[in-house]
């Protein structure tokens, strides 16, 4: 499959923050615009529990092909007027490898909401973003996504092999696989998650869906050449991300260390060989540190088909950011009193998370001296084998002594945070417990958020995703 697209691809940042509003307008200035597909179940169950006030969800809602799920959405969520802001969220549960027919759906109508949104009033191609680390809900929610016309699947936070095949079976609405990865599992473990789309029908299938490209996000080009190797379908192209990039980044290779100030120390075995890239002769992107100008023609000039900017778009006032929180962080980033640290063990995949300090978030010690640690999230519960042969769910994030129990290690837990509601209270649907504590924000950006006020016009703390696009294509 050939692709031609953009010279800029806005990236998928989650949870929320990408939403489907940021990519409707990036995609409507020629750009490729994409919406995070991470925990969208949830996200979309929160907007409807405070209301749809603009009626946006409900409107994507009536076109969903199959009404009676839409319908059940509604009625389990949908709350007119909102509920009172000291009510806590109705949860949704958790995502495990036994199949759970309504947490399916609600995924396959949450992808196809946010991604039928962001195309709306245009015909410019939507892309959406998942992590490879979140295994169990990738099938409905690419499903759902492709149901909506996303025209590119961009998959980082691991090596999702798997996806090619995945995108060619659901054209066809077919059965497809999807191996997990289980802790301790023995070759008599069933690790491997399935899902029908022709089960949701009841009328006959539809027409075939148009097959969205896969652009993988890679941190070396070994990993290019074997997802090429590997993969059973095509794959269209990659995102190249570098260490200085937003949320998470590959852990360096070989031996871990650590910097004076408790960083990885990355060097050069972690920068991708682009001349390796070329020879592949797929379309590549650049990611991490290239939102400007003089970046993008460097790109360009190595060959490149662009670059994947992050940062600057999550800031802009189009993002989904929690509004007093976003204008908290630019104005510290432009007053120079932020930092953004690369935190190698906050986040419980294991993966380095990039880190803004921001008073009253999770990088705010006496913010995470309060908080009394809860899993009502789940997204980054790792499944492992008990001893009796059954799967268990496990997070280094959880109360100690739950984790312990599961078989984790006290050292495994040093350091953790809550990602899931971290990100969630950053893109303003906090969880709002029943003494009244609210969750607090995690804020991820990349090391180029240092240099925001490239964006913004003389007098002005604020910007937009127009302005990001303006500035970096020298308009």
């Amino acid at each position: 499959m050939k692709i031609n697209l953009p010279k800029i691809i806005q990236g998928g940042m989650g949870i929320g923050v990408s939403n489907w509003h940021l990519a409707n307008v990036v995609s409507r200035m020629g750009q490729l615009g994409v919406v995070s597909g991470t925990a969208l179940d949830q996200v979309l169950a929160r907007r409807l529990q405070d209301g749809d006030l603009r009626g946006d969800i409900r409107r994507a809602l009536q076109a969903f092909p199959i009404p009676r799920l839409a319908q059940s959405i509604l009625d389990a969520f949908y709350i007119p007027g909102g509920k009172p802001a000291h009510v806590p969220y109705k949860p949704i549960g958790f995502h495990t490898l036994k199949c759970n027919s309504f947490l399916d759906e609600l995924c396959v109508v949450a992808n196809y909401v946010e991604v039928f949104l962001a195309r709306e009033g245009h015909s410019n191609p939507v892309g959406i973003n998942y992590l490879e680390k979140i295994q169990i809900p990738h099938l409905p929610s690419i499903y759902g996504a492709m149901l909506a016309g996303a025209s590119v699947v961009i998959m980082g936070a691991g090596i999702p092999v798997n996806v090619p095949k995945v995108l060619d079976l659901f054209c066809k609405h077919e059965a497809a696989t999807y191996p997990v990865r289980v802790i301790d599992a023995t070759p008599d473990t069933d690790c491997v998650r399935v899902f029908d789309p022709s089960k949701l029908y009841t009328d006959g299938l539809p027409a075939e869906l148009v097959r969205p490209a896969f652009l993988p996000i890679i941190s070396s080009d070994s990993l290019a050449t074997m997802l090429l190797r590997r993969a059973e379908g095509s794959v269209e192209g990659f995102v190249i991300e570098g260490f200085t990039a937003g949320g998470h980044n590959a852990p360096p290779r070989g031996q871990m260390k650590l910097d004076e100030l408790g960083q990885p120390i990355y060097g050069v075995r972690d920068i991708v060989n682009l001349e390796a890239m070329r020879k592949i002769g797929l379309p590549f992107w650049l990611g991490g540190g290239y939102g400007s100008p003089e970046k993008l023609k460097e790109a360009l000039d190595l060959g490149a088909a662009g670059i994947q900017v992050g940062t600057a778009f999550a800031l802009c006032e189009d993002s989904s950011f929690a509004p007093e929180l976003r204008t908290k962080v630019r104005e510290k980033l432009l007053a120079g009193k932020a930092t953004v640290f690369t935190d190698p063990v906050v986040s419980p995949t294991g993966f380095p998370f990039k880190v803004a300090s921001v008073e009253g978030t999770i990088s705010d010690p006496e913010v995470v001296r309060q908080r009394t640690k809860v899993c009502d999230g789940g997204y980054l519960l790792e499944p492992y084998r008990k001893e009796d042969g059954t799967i268990g769910y496990r997070c280094a994030a959880e109360p100690d002594a739950a984790y312990l129990a599961k078989g984790g290690t006290p050292e495994s837990m040093v350091g953790r945070k809550c990602v899931c509601n971290g990100l969630l209270s950053a893109c303003g649907l906090p969880q709002v417990r029943a003494n009244g504590y609210i969750e607090p924000g995690i804020v991820t950006l990349g090391d180029d958020a240092l240099n925001v006020q490239r964006f913004c016009k003389e007098g002005s703390t604020s910007f937009t995703a127009e302005d990001v696009i303006r500035t970096i294509l020298g308009a």
